[in-house]
């Protein structure tokens, strides 16, 4: 079965894994090894099974389970060069042994084709993906402040997305959070809203999307209702009806539905 599934999503970890014939890729690995092996089982696959592990960016909710899954099993670890410069301290092994790609390269990891982009965030090195397998275009994009150009292009024409819809509005800036912080998840290198996202999910699907993935929602600041809602309203301005299971939300901390393709 060939699929993408996000196994945690949310500022407390995240991971996903997309699976093509006998290629098996770790998108993120911010949850723990274990968490990482017995989700693994779900999908009747094992911690030695992985091909590789490709990495967003260096913040402690992508990477927390990485240094321990590469310790145990020696994966290849996919990084961006200033993301593999960020780890060079705390994690030398995963800075020497890592396949250090530049933003904007393309490569391939076993039968599956990667195209890199550079996404907005607070972090040394931020991207985003878009996978080729088979047929199949996918995109993955988590932790962006706004939609840049490059993005777009990189996330439209994907017949499945994964995009990051973080917070909602009201919640956010009546919300418990300071100041601060606020501004931080408002600003260009903090976190999309569910409105940004909606926008976006529109023009996917005007270009084919199939599957909207809404990522890495905020406990405080968003309920997978209001995220669901916010891009389903938008779709429901251009379409008669959004249809049944486009769009749905990643659940924090288990696994998702998979897009099987």
């Amino acid at each position: 079965m060939s699929f993408i599934c996000t196994i945690a999503s949310g500022s407390e970890g995240n991971a996903a894994i997309l699976s093509y014939k006998s290629t098996h890729l770790l998108i993120d690995a911010g949850i723990s090894c274990r968490r990482i092996a017995d989700s693994l089982k779900h999908f009747d696959l094992k911690l030695s099974d992985l091909t590789a592990v490709i990495v967003t960016h260096e913040h402690g909710d992508h990477i927390r389970g990485l240094a321990t899954l590469h310790k145990r099993t020696g994966i290849p670890v996919y990084l961006s060069a200033g993301t593999a410069a960020s780890l060079e301290g705390q994690a030398p092994c995963l800075h020497n042994e890592a396949g250090i790609f530049c933003s904007g390269d393309d490569f391939e990891i076993g039968e599956i084709g990667v195209e890199t982009f550079s996404t907005p965030h607070d972090a040394a090195d931020s991207v985003g993906f878009r996978f080729f397998v088979g047929g199949s275009t996918l995109g993955y994009a988590t932790d962006l402040g706004y939609i840049t150009p490059e993005v777009r292009s990189k996330l439209l024409g994907a017949e499945c997305l994964f995009i990051e819809s973080n917070h909602d509005l009201y919640s956010l800036l009546t919300g418990p959070y300071p100041d601060y912080l606020k501004r931080r998840i408002l600003g260009n290198r903090g976190h999309l809203s569910n409105d940004d996202c909606a926008d976006l999910a529109v023009q996917a699907v005007k270009c084919g999307a199939r599957r909207i993935t809404l990522c890495h929602l905020s406990r405080h600041n968003n309920t997978p209702g209001l995220a669901v809602e916010a891009t389903v309203r938008q779709l429901n301005r251009e379409y008669a009806a959004c249809p049944e299971g486009l769009v749905e939300a990643a659940p924090p901390d288990r696994i998702g539905t998979p897009y099987i393709f």
